[in-house]
């Protein structure tokens, strides 16, 4: 009646001022009941211990939690322990925050905690095992439900940041089940912002908000995080409404993202730096060739003089510009310069190509010889263009270089079995700190230490074990400084690994939301928000 009783003129004033209210509002309206997030890459497993692999971390976030994690700078901060005290040197102290429940109603208590420190040790068969962040803890003592402490064989600083890395778990949903068991759904039983509903491999997961959340109120009742490995299609399904937000924006399309009136983009540089690993342990390397395709009977791989060409070879300020469009910061360290461990003596290597050619002229390789280059192509920035164009340069100097590209869940598994002479890869200092690197890279196998985990290629200087051992265990900040530096540059002057450039992390949203870029390169939905 009322509406009938008005005139033309004023019925449409009328509703263009209601749909201008709805336009307003429908980021926080529209998209309160579901947030779509499109990924880079799937997961491999979803059972939070299973293994150390980013894009199960990525998910893992959503649906279980440390005792400590890490904020947007990497500065560690109270997550499901209120508080701690180091009681000695050896005898940490963590209290538990009161009235915390699993998602399946239980409470969490620190018989959780203390199964969750012995659970990754027992898993079979990971490419990568979190136990290299549990194997200093010798004893666990549990004083009271939410009081429990951690005694190590030795002085051990680094418990905290390796603590960020261990998810708890509810020993009732866990125990006796396999990792299989958890795609599921069995075990997906944590305390986070978000409940586990559906894994569709390859493709994507479902989660719900669990409302009973000790901290703050996710924003968002349903998220799905939808897995888009090729870069084009994650920028289409943005632009058409079909996700919210992506990570890592295409650099072919960095322009016209920064353009859009109707996208924001984010952006960080990451502690995670690109590098190669060369094969300098092997007398006979599978994939190193004469340049005809014949075996070699020698890995030329082994002289230190071959490993400082490739890297001479390298002109990383070019693939800064022309592959990465800024989005890196090339490197000769193991971490960048805010974090701890960082090297300021080891300096971006010159690009000299004719110093290169002198130098396999100098180990024997006048003539050169061929070699694959393996690389994921759906795990980091530009990775196999970065790969092609390495190896582009490496053919500049007589080194000629194939490049084979395969997704990630396929080259973990084939690089963890050595099947490679020459890779690519990146890593990201979890814990912080350049311990992090050292210990999973470059030091020497030694399970009992954690040292090793994806040293895939097994290269090994005794010194810097030795140096290393004494980092992880000495307590004094500028002490242990000194030895994480000596033993980044132990394995940085013998071409161990050869760094190429610190990773800058993107992240792009639709006109209505916001996100908190991240060092540590992680993409929560829980951390885009209405604008």
């Amino acid at each position: 009646m009322y509406l009938s009783s008005l005139s033309q003129r004023a019925k449409r004033r009328l509703i263009a001022a209601s749909i201008a209210t709805v336009v307003a509002i429908s980021p926080a309206v529209l998209y309160a009941q579901e947030f779509r997030l499109g990924l880079s890459s799937p997961p491999t497993s979803m059972d939070p211990h299973f293994y150390n692999l980013f894009a199960n971390l990525n998910v893992s976030d959503h649906i279980f939690e440390p005792l400590v994690t890490m904020d947007p700078d990497s500065k560690i901060i109270p997550a499901l322990a209120e508080s701690w005290t180091l009681v000695n040197e050896t005898t940490w102290e963590f209290k538990l925050r009161k009235g915390i429940k699993f998602h399946d109603g239980s409470e969490l208590t620190t018989a959780d905690v203390a199964w969750s420190m012995e659970r990754p040790a027992t898993i079979v068969g990971s490419p990568g095992k979190f136990d290299v962040y549990t194997k200093s803890i010798a004893e666990k003592k549990i004083i009271d439900a939410h009081t429990i402490r951690f005694i190590t064989k030795e002085p051990y600083p680094l418990l905290l940041p390796d603590l960020t890395s261990i998810y708890i778990v509810s020993k009732k949903a866990t125990e006796g089940i396999s990792s299989d068991d958890f795609s599921s759904g069995k075990g997906m039983v944590g305390t986070s912002r978000y409940k586990f509903v559906r894994f569709q491999r390859d493709d994507r997961v479902e989660l719900e908000r669990n409302d009973a959340y000790w901290g703050k109120r996710a924003e968002w009742n349903k998220v799905t995080l939808r897995f888009i490995p090729n870069g084009a299609t994650r920028i289409a399904a943005l632009l058409a409404g079909d996700v919210q937000a992506i990570e890592n924006v295409p650099t072919p399309d960095l322009a016209r993202i920064r353009s859009d009136s109707n996208i924001g983009m984010y952006s960080k540089i990451s502690h995670r730096m690109i590098f190669l690993y060369p094969d300098a342990s092997r007398e006979k390397s599978p994939f190193v060739t004469t340049k005809d395709g014949k075996p070699l009977d020698k890995n030329p791989l082994q002289d230190v003089r071959v490993r400082q060409a490739i890297s001479m070879s390298i002109n990383r300020d070019a693939i800064k510009d022309r592959v990465m469009e800024g989005l890196s910061e090339p490197t000769n360290n193991l971490v960048p310069p805010n974090l701890f461990g960082h090297n300021p003596e080891l300096k971006v290597p010159k690009y000299d190509p004719e110093g290169a050619k002198k130098l396999l002229a100098e180990a024997g390789y006048a003539d050169g010889f061929g070699i694959t280059i393996h690389t994921p192509n759906n795990r980091y920035v530009n990775d196999e263009k970065i790969t092609q164009t390495i190896a582009q340069m490496l053919s500049r100097i007589g080194i000629a270089a194939k490049v084979e590209g395969m997704p990630m869940s396929v080259y973990s598994s084939r690089g963890a079995k050595r099947e490679y002479s020459l890779g690519l890869l990146g890593w990201g200092a979890q814990t912080g700190e350049a311990s992090s690197p050292l210990r999973a890279l470059v030091a020497c196998d030694d399970p009992a230490r954690g040292f090793g985990g994806f040293n895939w290629l097994k290269y090994c200087n005794p010194k810097l074990n030795e140096t290393l051992g004494k980092a992880v265990n000495t307590v004094d900040d500028q002490q242990r400084l000194k030895l994480l530096q000596d033993a980044a540059a132990i394995a940085i002057n013998e071409y161990g690994i050869i760094p190429i450039h610190q990773q800058v992390t993107t992240w792009a949203a639709r006109k209505g939301f916001a996100y908190t870029p991240r060092t540590d390169e992680r993409t929560h939905a829980y951390g885009f928000r209405p604008q």
